[in-house]
């Protein structure tokens, strides 16, 4: 049976020039494929210019807009507007490297039932923000960036390799069917662990595979402002990518509140214990991440932003522990 057509689903929500971007490097790499694309474009409720961005790309692209409900809902009326039996799903800060769809392409001949998450290179140059994200993401999944190679996983080794729906293919109906079993610890859905849930479903259908031919760049944001907030909403979609039930959560609402109270403690009793404990901390990541395959900038980022980002984010699991428990 032939391959036929790739389809591919990107929500967008204030994110006009790199769509454009994004879409630009999709085609080079569906032309050098010789692969024909099907692209829908969910708008997610944009707010700024990105509404007119899109108005001037509609040509080639089925554009569909909502009202914002987070990637999730975006990504799933994406699936459903589509008719190709195998689909990329593709972030708008995602450019995919000229030959990643012949990789791709290759092992899908082989395979039409196979998932495959793209390798990710991110964008360091000039953006500390950044380099901290990809130094902290190859300490986490250090099994796989300390020796990049072709790996397959699935529900039981799920948490020691690298998974995003940034950059994701697979069978349409496979995914269609690991969102119908997605389930949230939110009542609000755009808070929701769209990553990790939605793809522990898709790995106890089929195995998840990953190949460095199949790679991407991804640039993350640029300033402080906008990686406090990402911390912010990582460590809220942590809790519900993790810690499974509420249950689960109100124990670990329980135990952050006790290590609050001690750590506040030593803080007036014994400030130098604490920061001896700080210091030994960021020392031990920046000694994790050039370990595990990081380079000089992403070590030097991790050691600079690793407090500060500690309190971010913890600040968000916290209000991801409180959310979950009101539901």
């Amino acid at each position: 049976m032939a391959l036929g057509v790739l389809g591919v689903v990107i929500p967008v929500y204030n994110e006009g020039d790199w769509i454009r971007r994004s879409l630009a490097a999709l085609r080079v790499a569906a032309t050098r494929a010789s692969w024909p694309l099907e692209i829908v474009v969910v708008d997610d409720g944009s707010t700024d210019e990105t509404v007119a961005i899109l108005d001037g790309l509609a040509e080639g692209i089925h554009l569909v807009r909502q009202e914002n409900q987070g990637r999730f809902a975006a990504r799933l009326a994406g699936l459903r507007a589509l008719r190709a039996r195998y689909v990329l799903l593709l972030d708008s800060r995602v450019l995919l490297d000229p030959d990643a769809l012949v990789t791709l392409k290759a092992r899908v001949t082989e395979d039409e039932s196979s998932a495959w998450n793209a390798h990710v290179n991110v964008a360091t140059a000039g953006n500390p923000w950044a380099a901290f994200w990809s130094g902290l993401t190859k300490v986490g999944w250090r099994r796989y960036f300390a020796n990049p190679r072709r790996v397959s996983f699935g529900p039981t080794d799920f948490n020691a390799y690298p998974k995003g729906t940034g950059a994701f293919a697979a069978p349409t109906q496979v995914i269609l069917a690991a969102a119908a079993g997605f389930s949230s610890l939110f009542a609000d859905q755009r808070l929701a662990s769209d990553d990790t849930k939605l793809l522990r479903n898709v790995a106890a259908a089929t195995p998840i595979n990953i190949d460095p031919g199949f790679s991407c760049l991804y640039f993350g944001r640029d300033s402080f402002q906008r990686w406090a907030r990402q911390s912010y909403f990582r460590g809220t979609t942590f809790v519900d990518g993790y810690v499974g039930t509420r249950r689960n959560a109100a124990l670990v609402l329980a135990g952050v509140a006790a290590l609050g109270v001690t750590g506040g403690w030593l803080a007036i009793r014994r400030p130098a214990v604490v920061g001896g404990l700080a210091a030994a901390g960021v020392a031990g990541a920046a000694a994790a991440t050039r370990l595990s395959g990081g380079d000089g900038r992403e070590t030097t980022a991790v050691a600079g932003l690793l407090v500060p980002f500690a309190a971010v984010f913890g600040a968000g699991f916290v209000r991801g522990l409180v959310l979950a428990l009101r539901s």
